[in-house]
């Protein structure tokens, strides 16, 4: 075929519109554009199917189911971003709430100082996973399970499985900022996604996370203190899934050893920073994804109830939403790193 055949043969093939072109660009530079179009496309069906699915209280219900997985889904983000994951932190948010109830009604200690301790807790419990990780070379998979049964055993042990009261000392005003006003837990939530975002995305601390999980021996050779950047995102992991554990505390008025369902906080979190566009592999990921992720889930767990289908089917569309994310993550990533839409 001659050069002008080829010429012409490429001036005849069939152009997409401007319109299309300019949204593939954007669906593939902006790695949240997907899963945006995904949430507002099941509150359109679910308004349709549900009158009630728009109302204030209805709203007011995902936004309380979306937070705090969102909370524990940023910490995720980071320990994914890094290359490493934590399975102990569901069990952080539970035993968080028990620390503070421990520290004011059996120690007397006030509560602005035990809300202190039960953070301070946590971070050690992230510093360990962390040590552990980086220094005796156990997987993450394998540490933060293994911290998860012996937090666990802690928390059931010292609460005798049995619910508590929220400190008398921590009722009012404390009580309504961390959770029980209808949108505090929210408010919470979007104040961590902005500040995580940046710090992801516009600081140092965020570059080198991404860079010791693209390439960890590159990472090394720049002089990026690997070791560091790992533990401290177990530590700021942990102490998410403590914010999250409290948030959820004051809102339901109780401190449950059961707070986020045990183990469906933790995977609940996990999917949300995967369908939000974190990959599993390192190196890439999104704070506003993992947000976009938690609203998803909600709106499902939420209009499911609404238009009265069974709750059973619900874990099928989870499994089916990871899988089709992670499909769609590596092939738009594909096309970012070629730069072609």
């Amino acid at each position: 075929m001659t050069g002008n055949s080829l010429i012409q043969e490429t001036l005849q093939k069939p152009q997409a519109p401007p319109v299309l072109r300019r949204g593939a660009t954007v669906l593939v530079r902006w790695r949240e554009a997907s899963v945006l179009i995904v949430a507002i496309a099941m509150a359109v069906y679910f308004r349709a199917s549900a009158d009630a699915f728009l109302t204030h209280d209805n709203l007011r219900n995902i936004a309380q189911a979306t937070a705090p997985a969102a909370i524990v889904a940023v910490g995720i983000v980071l320990l994914l971003v890094s290359g490493e994951i934590d399975l102990s932190v569901g069990v952080v948010a539970a035993l968080a709430p028990f620390l503070v109830h421990y520290a004011v009604d059996l120690y007397g200690i006030p509560v602005l100082p035990a809300f202190l301790l039960a953070f301070a807790s946590a971070a050690v419990i992230g510093f360990c996973n962390g040590v552990i990780v980086t220094k005796l070379k156990v997987p993450s998979l394998v540490a933060t399970l293994g911290s998860f049964y012996l937090l666990l055993g802690i928390l059931l042990t010292t609460s005798h499985a049995y619910p508590a009261q929220i400190p008398e000392a921590a009722q009012g005003r404390i009580r309504l900022i961390f959770g029980a006003a209808d949108w505090s837990s929210l408010i919470w939530c979007l104040g961590v996604v902005a500040v995580f975002q940046v710090v992801l995305t516009r600081t140092r601390w965020g570059l080198h996370t991404i860079s010791v999980g693209g390439n960890l021996i590159g990472a090394t050779e720049a002089g990026i203190r690997v070791n560091r950047i790992k533990i401290g995102n177990f530590m700021l992991a942990s102490m998410l899934g403590a914010l999250a554990g409290l948030l959820e505390a004051f809102r339901i008025n109780s401190i449950d050893p059961n707070i986020g369902g045990g183990t469906a906080l933790t995977f609940t979190a996990i999917s949300a920073a995967v369908i939000g566009g974190t990959a599993l592999a390192g190196g890439s990921g999104t704070v506003i994804g993992a947000l976009l992720g938690a609203l998803i889930l909600a709106e499902l767990q939420n209009g499911f109830n609404l238009i009265g289908v069974s709750a059973n089917p619900f874990n099928i569309i989870l499994g089916a939403a990871i899988l089709l994310s992670m499909i769609a993550n590596q092939y738009l990533s594909r096309l970012r790193r070629s730069g072609g839409v």
